[in-house]
């Protein structure tokens, strides 16, 4: 059954909101704890489980029949037309860190098209939005990405991968290439809100390989419907991508590496 696109992304927003709440309960702890994943630079910590448990449980409250995708729970439920993909907290590093950008991102696919956007970013107090075709909103007002037509004068957006320690394919040679021709390069460490960066004309163009499908199924949507393109310049890593207004996501995807580094 076909649900109102309003209506989930209203519950959305209510969703990343308690998810947010729980983030701010917990910021700069002494207390908090920490685990690896992959490595020492892949942490998760029991805000993001408990922030993820209650976004799903939201979610199995409202649509029971509904997908999910998550990044620390994994995928449950399948054969839905509806999935929601979520990173409860993107950025983990940085609120490990005490630095205050770190967001929640979930995003809503029907048939396996991204439909609805919401980002949030407790500290700050952002909350963007998207609906498939009504355009992209930073609390409530509208947002368009950079005018800027100049690669000289462009502020840009990267990470690098968790497995930057173990692999040379570690996104340096593409950073080494792209300092010397732009403003600067910018590593916020939340991917969802570089892409929502994009989308409000504050960074010009962002880049990044080895992503995964929570980290930027929000964030595309919400920059694609502020008017910037977005391109996949690597099929081995995972997502890797850049966005950019159009001329800023050319003029980058030129200097980006397609082989592995």
């Amino acid at each position: 059954m076909a649900v109102d696109r309003v209506e989930l992304m209203e519950h959305a927003v209510k969703l990343a909101q308690v998810a947010g709440e729980i983030h701010m309960r917990q910021f700069r702890s002494e207390s908090l704890s920490e685990k690896a994943k992959l490595n020492d630079s892949d942490i998760v910590t029991a805000v993001d489980i408990a922030s993820e448990k209650a976004i799903i449980e939201g979610i199995r409250q409202a649509y029971p029949d509904h997908s999910i995708l998550s990044e620390e729970s994994g995928e449950t439920i399948t054969g839905s037309e509806y999935e929601w993909v979520i990173d409860p907290l993107d950025g983990t590093t940085n609120y490990r860190a005490g630095l205050p950008v770190f967001s929640v991102s979930i995003g809503i696919k029907h048939r396996g098209e991204t439909v609805v956007g919401v980002v949030f970013a407790p500290y700050l107090r952002e909350m963007y939005v998207a609906v498939k075709g009504w355009g992209a909103f930073l609390n409530g007002t509208p947002i368009r990405v950079s005018r800027n037509t100049e690669l000289s004068k462009a502020v840009v957006g990267t990470g690098f991968p968790v497995d930057k320690m173990s692999t040379t394919d570690n996104n340096i040679d593409n950073f080494s290439r792209l300092l010397p021709v732009v403003r600067d390069v910018r590593r916020i460490g939340s991917a969802a809100m570089d892409l929502c960066y994009v989308a409000a004309g504050v960074l010009d163009a962002f880049w990044e390989l080895n992503l995964h499908e929570w980290d930027v199924c929000a964030g595309l949507l919400i920059a694609t419907e502020a008017g910037a393109e977005y391109e996949y310049f690597r099929n081995d890593r995972n997502v890797s991508v850049v966005v950019g207004s159009p001329v800023m996501k050319n003029a980058i995807l030129q200097l980006l590496s397609r082989q592995p580094g």
